[in-house]
């Protein structure tokens, strides 16, 4: 899950929760719209956390090398 994925979930969420004002038989709209704003923090912080780093390693290294001719 990416960190715009996470930053839709808990959009979508605070919707649900604050905003929807829906009753459904056996579904409580708020409590969804909670969950998804749980599932989107810990999505977030698990991108931010633990596959950040590894994507920043990846990076290539540019090495400088000069190279002198003495031949005249």
């Amino acid at each position: 899950m990416g960190i715009g994925v996470s930053i839709f979930l808990i959009a979508l969420g605070a919707i649900l929760a604050f905003a929807v004002n829906v009753s459904v038989s056996g579904l409580d709209i708020a409590v969804v719209g909670w969950i998804l704003m749980v599932v989107g923090a810990i999505g977030l912080i698990m991108t931010a956390f633990i596959w950040g780093p590894r994507n920043r390693a990846r990076g290539d290294v540019v090495a400088e090398r000069r190279v002198y001719d003495d031949r005249v």
